[in-house]
């Protein structure tokens, strides 16, 4: 019986597998054939052969290159994430840890969590400059999701546990090392994957600012200039780059909950 489940198991995943590979080949289909076919304008969606052409001009393409642009985003993209999962995990231990600090900041967080975080982009290139301003936005738009989903958790940890271990004596600093950290780890993991797609989004809405240089000012420079498979060839390495990036943490989260268990 239990062989027959597994194997049931493996059948489901490798159905899912191929209708996906499935839905995939045909959505790329659908687009190349429609535009070539005249059913919509090439000119406003352009097709998969011509980006892939465009890829390989802008891969050889020593000052201007995709590499080069995708390198750029993705660095930027890793610099917000890593700022706003420490900032925010931090800011979720002092609000924990000080029930002062959580009651005078709450309304401020809410608040700044419903702000809309493009109205802060041109606040943030004036004050910050062209660079800065990019990583700014990463952390304005991953940060308050991380600090609210983290400090949840915290809050939620197992209150037997808590008083377990403050009955044998330990203090807020063990309590907070030794039950609340550990037993959130499938929180911030999950955070993790959330806030990966948040950092690209806002670094993304950085670039399109005032950028120099990445996917983002790809995609701007391509609109100005009306060159449709310049911005889809951008928006198909940021495709790639999400993909890259989620599969990672899909690994980080394998790898941390097998130790976790």
């Amino acid at each position: 019986m239990y062989v027959a489940f597994l194997q049931r198991l493996k059948r489901r995943r490798r159905l899912i597998l191929l209708s996906q590979f499935v839905l995939l080949v045909l959505f790329f289909a659908i687009w190349e054939v429609a535009p070539r076919a005249h059913w919509i304008n090439p000119v406003l969606t352009s097709y998969p052969s011509a980006i892939w052409t465009t890829f390989f001009e802008l891969l050889g393409d020593p000052d201007n290159g995709i590499l080069q642009h995708s390198w750029v985003t993705l660095q930027e993209t890793i610099v917000g994430f890593t700022l706003s999962m420490l900032l925010g995990v931090g800011v979720a231990i002092m609000m924990w840890w000080w029930d002062f600090f959580y009651r005078v900041i709450d309304p401020f967080m809410v608040v700044a969590n419903a702000l809309p975080k493009i109205a802060l982009v041109p606040i943030f290139y004036i004050w910050l400059g062209d660079v800065a301003s990019i990583y700014a936005m990463a952390v304005a738009i991953a940060v308050f999701i991380t600090i609210l989903m983290v400090y949840s958790g915290f809050r939620e940890t197992d209150a037997n546990k808590v008083k377990l271990v403050r009955t044998l004596g330990a203090n807020k600093w063990q309590i907070l090392r030794k039950v609340v950290l550990p037993s959130n780890v499938p929180v911030m993991v999950a955070a993790l994957k959330i806030n990966v797609g948040l950092a690209l989004v806002g670094v993304i809405v950085g670039e399109f600012q005032a950028a120099k240089a990445g996917l983002g000012y790809l995609i701007i420079f391509g609109s100005q200039v009306f060159q449709m498979t310049l911005v889809m060839t951008a928006v198909t390495m940021l495709a790639i780059i999400s993909t890259i990036m989620y599969l990672a943490i899909m690994y980080l989260e394998n790898t941390v909950m097998r130790h976790h268990r």
